[in-house]
């Protein structure tokens, strides 16, 4: 093949992996908070303040879950009868039992932590949760 050939063919690649891209991120889900926005319905009626925006199923809490969970696996996870406490990097999901189904509350950890810290006690550890390292003295030495 001759030069312009090659040039040819380097173009039309590049081309396509512009538009896989663009795809991508147009309709990519990069984090939990992009799989719950795409996958739930929007319930405003039940956000907290500005800090918690609600979502609701109707699937119980542990079949939300598990649905999150297999696409999105979590830093820590608490369940108990009150309902299902997922900790991420940056945000927390917490899934209620309600009539219907289940209301999913999304926040950022740094106002869910306190919210939920006399539920979640120290199953949640306060560090991100993508860190490789552990905390205290001494410790990645």
């Amino acid at each position: 093949m001759t030069y312009r050939r090659w040039f040819v063919v380097g173009v039309a690649f590049a081309v396509v992996g512009a538009l896989v891209a663009a795809f991508a991120i147009f309709y990519g889900n990069f984090s939990p908070r992009g799989y719950i926005e795409d996958r739930y319905t929007r319930a405003a009626s039940r956000d907290i303040g500005r800090d918690a925006v609600a979502y609701t199923s109707n699937r119980t809490p542990s079949q939300v879950a598990k649905d999150v969970t297999d696409a999105w696996k979590p830093a820590d996870q608490y369940v108990d009868g009150s309902g299902v406490y997922l900790r991420y990097d940056d945000d927390s999901l917490v899934i209620l039992p309600i009539a219907a189904g289940s209301v999913i509350l999304l926040e950022r950890m740094r106002t869910a932590y306190p919210r939920y810290h006399s539920t979640v006690g120290n199953h949640w550890g306060w560090g991100r949760g993508s860190t490789v390292r552990g905390g205290g003295p001494g410790s990645g030495k």
